[in-house]
Order: C-alpha cells, then sequence, then structure tokens
C-alpha cells in the first residue's frame, strides 16, 4: 500500500537523491553540476525550512516522490524518474490543494513537460521572471481553488 505521509528524518537521503536524479533529468538547460553543487544546501537548508510530505510506500518504506511547501509556496514536486507518469505528482499537486485554497509555485519556462503538468492540474501562468541562481527565465504560476 502506498499513502502520502510527513516526511521524517529517515526519508532525507531518498528525498535528496530523487531531487538530484529528477532535477538533471528535468532541468538538462542547466549543467548536472549545479545541482550535484547544492545537494548540500538541499539537505541542510531548504528541506529544513520546508514541510515536505512523501509518496511512500508502506511495506518497503520507500518513497516514489515528494513535495515541498512553504506556507501555500509549492518548493518543490519530484517524482523518482523510474515512476514518473504514473499519477504520483499529481497525487502530491491533490494533496497541497486540500491544505491550500491557493497555491503558487515557479518553474523554469525551459521545462515545457513540468509547465504541461501544471497546466493539467489547473495552474494558471501569472509573470515570468529571472531565477536569481541560475539566471534561467522562470514562469511564476497560481492555482486557485
Amino acid at each position: 500500500m502506498k499513502k502520502i505521509v510527513k516526511s521524517r528524518p529517515e526519508h532525507e537521503d531518498q528525498i535528496v537523491s530523487i531531487w538530484l536524479e529528477a532535477s538533471k533529468i528535468a532541468h538538462h538547460f542547466i549543467p548536472a553540476s549545479y545541482w550535484e553543487e547544492h545537494v548540500e544546501e538541499m539537505r541542510t537548508v531548504y528541506l529544513p525550512s520546508s514541510e515536505t510530505f512523501v509518496y511512500e510506500d508502506l511495506q518497503t518504506l520507500g518513497i516514489s516522490g515528494f513535495i515541498s511547501m512553504i506556507d501555500n509556496y509549492v518548493a518543490a514536486v519530484f517524482v523518482s524518474p523510474g515512476f514518473q507518469g504514473q499519477g504520483i505528482g499529481t497525487l502530491l499537486l491533490d494533496f497541497a490543494k486540500t491544505r491550500y485554497r491557493e497555491l503558487d509555485l515557479g518553474v523554469y519556462v525551459k521545462n515545457k513537460e513540468a509547465i504541461t503538468f501544471y497546466t493539467k492540474n489547473g495552474f494558471l501562468p501569472v509573470m515570468q521572471k529571472v531565477e536569481e541562481n541560475t539566471g534561467e527565465m522562470e514562469l511564476v504560476m497560481l492555482y486557485r481553488r
């Protein structure tokens, strides 16, 4: 059985691994070294500053995806590449939608698959801006119930 649960300290390595693996694929337009250089920051800054929920197999305790929230901001939603296309990302977003009337997020303009995914899940583009860490254009998207 699989279920969305609040992340626990023992999930940290799996979360970081999924984030790194999926980031390199989804953000192929940014050098892989950028993501590798930010692993420790993900572990010590970003995860502790957000509320993270994981899609966990309750028998194996393995996770196949996660969503990190800072209030109503979707800071991260990633699914392990081997599990993508199975609806896990949608389940994670639906979970966040039950907790907040409004959600917002930023997604790289070059990440067309993610923009399509968020659009299918009810998010609308609001504005574009330069993401300061990478210099890439980012689309800010908003969902309202």
